[in-house]
Order: C-alpha cells, then sequence, then structure tokens
C-alpha cells in the first residue's frame, strides 16, 4: 500500500499495490502493522454500506462528537464519487478548509478521514457504493453535521447535487468565531 499524506492533518489517502498475473490482481486494502506505521487507527469495530441508486445524491458533512469521535476508512467499491472532508478542529492550522478526492472502484483508493473532521460524498454515478471502517461505535446523541453550503467553508461541487436528505439539509450553518 502506498500512504499519501493530504494537506488537511491526519488524512491520508491509500493507495493499494497490485499483483497481477493471468488470473486477475490482488491487493491489500488495510493492514494493522502498516497502519500503525503511519500512525492511524488499527482497530475498527463497525463496518457499513452505503449504497446510493442516483447519480448527484449527496450525503454530509457528517462526523461524531467526543468522547465517541469517529477515525474512518472510506472506499469506493462500486461506482464513483467526490470524497469531502473539512476539518473541524479549532486548533488545527487547516480549520475550516476542506478537500475533495475522487473515489471510484477503478482506482480503488481508500481515504482515511481523522476524528475532528466532517465526511460527506457526491456520487457522480447511478448505483454508487461506499465502504467504511469506523474505528468507534455509532452513538445516536453524538451524531451531528453542518450545512455542506456554509459559506464560511467554500466547498464547491464539482456537480449538482440532485438527492439530499431532509436531515442534511436541516443541519445548521458552522458557528461563526
Amino acid at each position: 500500500m502506498i500512504f499519501e499524506k493530504l494537506f488537511i492533518s491526519g488524512v491520508v489517502l491509500v493507495k493499494p499495490e497490485f499483483r497481477e498475473d493471468s488470473r486477475g490482481s490482488f491487493s491489500r486494502s488495510f493492514c494493522a502493522r502498516e497502519f500503525a506505521e503511519h500512525g492511524l487507527a488499527t482497530h475498527f469495530v463497525q463496518e457499513s454500506v452505503s449504497y446510493n441508486a442516483k447519480k448527484g445524491t449527496f450525503r454530509g458533512m457528517h462526523f461524531q462528537k467526543e468522547p465517541k469521535a469517529e477515525n474512518k476508512l472510506v472506499r469506493c467499491t462500486r461506482g464513483s464519487a467526490v470524497d469531502v472532508i473539512l476539518d473541524l478542529r479549532p486548533e488545527s492550522p487547516t480549520f475550516k478548509k476542506h478537500l475533495l478526492v475522487d473515489l471510484n472502484s477503478e482506482n480503488k483508493h481508500s481515504v482515511y478521514i481523522p476524528h475532528g473532521c466532517a465526511h460527506g460524498f457526491l456520487t457522480l454515478q447511478d448505483e454508487t457504493e461506499l465502504f467504511y471502517c469506523i474505528d468507534e461505535y455509532y452513538e445516536p446523541s453524538l451524531a451531528a453535521g453542518v450545512r455542506w453550503n456554509d459559506p464560511a467553508f467554500a466547498i464547491q461541487m464539482p456537480n449538482p447535487i440532485e438527492v439530499i436528505s431532509p436531515k442534511d439539509l436541516d443541519f445548521a450553518f458552522h458557528e461563526r468565531r
């Protein structure tokens, strides 16, 4: 695996290294030893799948509050999506900054998202599926989010949002500091 640190501290793009032969290919998407060597979580307690029927579906910007803040490893197993990571850590030099990462079933990249960052994605194809590994149990009372279109973040989506849940539309704009 190739670990590429991105400009938001703690966000890492994980690229598989393929071994190919006449049967096809083989690669690892996770190795506890290698993740630990890069300072990433190695114990995931929950795996989740997000299936999205329509291109233009947006889910986000979600996070879980302390004391159950989550580290996530996200990969697109079917279709294509742009993953959005937003730094909500006030002490971070990239506070309120975001980045977009292309995840798709062809490149098979994963993105590691540290706690303190909100996460969302926009599907670029119909029938897109994302697979999550999460290091903390879901706690509904600590689930939170912010509006993707809050001017404080200036997130520009590459395509229009066609499908979004009422819950994601109801997130408040981020508290101004």
